[in-house]
């Protein structure tokens, strides 16, 4: 797979291709969200000593025990992944690209507000 730049960028590109969606930076960070809810964590711009590059979703189907394979992979801190938040490091073998975008779609429906939800299938 390519760059985790690169990745990062697809991700964040098709995140904001979404009904209603924004980007933001809380904590130094970027998020993207929808209606004032966060539904995809993007972390950091760059790696830092401190700091490995990583993106968080919020999955319930199958697709949260495929997210959990992924080496290094984890539930989301702060008490998220009790409520199926994972976070994914871009540094492991990552699946195609289609799968990560199909994981944040998951995170966008399960935050989204219907009416946004309904104009998505509508496209």
């Amino acid at each position: 797979m390519s760059d985790w730049h690169d990745v990062r960028e697809e991700i964040r590109t098709f995140a904001l291709g979404l009904p209603e969606t924004h980007e933001d930076h809380p904590w130094g960070e970027t998020v993207i969200k929808v209606n004032k809810k966060v539904f995809v964590f993007l972390g950091l711009d760059e790696q830092t000593e401190k700091w490995d590059p990583t993106f968080g979703v919020k999955l319930s189907s199958e697709a949260h025990g495929h997210a959990l394979t992924v080496e290094g992979a984890q539930p989301s801190g702060y008490g998220l992944g009790k409520a199926g938040w994972v976070t994914v490091p871009f540094l492991s073998e990552l699946p195609e690209t289609e799968v990560l975008l199909d994981w944040v779609e998951e995170s966008y429906r399960a935050i989204a507000p219907k009416r946004a939800v309904k104009e998505l299938d509508l496209r």
